[in-house]
């Protein structure tokens, strides 16, 4: 029987980021994958915060009666399975995370929250724009720009995931960054897989941050070696 995997999106993202890798994981794992609140199209309700992914990854996780399914993150995503392993203890497998920043700090949250206002963004970046309104639709695009760059503030001025917490974190866990990163640091993700009581640390080569460029078939072979082993 396959192993039950969930894939996190990241900020600004959605679930269709990740249909090559599903397509490619599903050979060897199910895959399940779902949109956070107000990505995809999603009305929003509730102001973005990474507790509240948290319990809506929880609550994923419960309709579909796949207690112990383990978790991929990209850049937020996986911070919130992370976030998911601090809070509810037992419930999910192994983690692995791909991108995700973890020193957020006031500075590095308002240089994040300087790039997210949806009328520059729409004068300086026409083409991204262009793509958020076609992953986010036209009514909700600058809502989930807006939430994000509120969310972020917040990270900074207090960060979620607090290192003496993380240390706590028993799940296998497998802290991945490309070696094209250019928005998270080398030494912030291999300080907190070093930190974790299970934790792995990974440099994939010829992989910069946004997953759109990521050699699929590549991080496929890591995640699923990960997850089988």
């Amino acid at each position: 029987m396959s192993e039950n995997i969930v894939l996190l999106h990241g900020a600004l993202g959605s679930k269709n980021q990740f249909k090559e890798l599903t397509n490619i994981l599903s050979k060897e794992l199910n895959v399940l994958v779902f949109d956070f609140e107000g990505h995809g199209g999603k009305p929003i309700t509730h102001d973005y915060s990474i507790d509240l992914f948290t319990e809506q990854t929880l609550a994923f996780i419960k309709e579909n009666k796949i207690q112990g399914a383990h978790i991929f993150g990209y850049s937020m995503g996986g911070y919130v399975g992370l976030n998911v392993a601090r809070k509810y203890n037992g419930v999910i497998g192994k983690i692995m995370t791909l991108g995700t920043k973890f020193d957020w700090t006031p500075a590095f949250a308002e240089q994040e929250v300087k790039m997210l206002n949806p009328v520059k963004m729409q004068e300086k970046v026409p083409k991204f724009t262009k793509y958020l309104k076609k992953v986010h639709s036209e009514r909700y695009w600058s809502h989930v720009v807006e939430q994000t760059a509120k969310m972020m503030s917040d990270l900074g001025n207090n960060p979620t995931l607090q290192e003496k917490e993380i240390m706590h974190i028993d799940n296998e866990t497998l802290i991945g960054i490309g070696d094209l990163d250019k928005m998270v640091g080398h030494e912030e993700s291999k300080r907190i897989a070093n930190s974790l009581l299970k934790g792995q640390f990974k440099v994939i080569d010829n992989c910069p941050h946004p997953i759109e460029q990521v050699d699929k078939e590549e991080l496929a072979r890591i995640i699923i070696g990960f997850i089988t082993n």
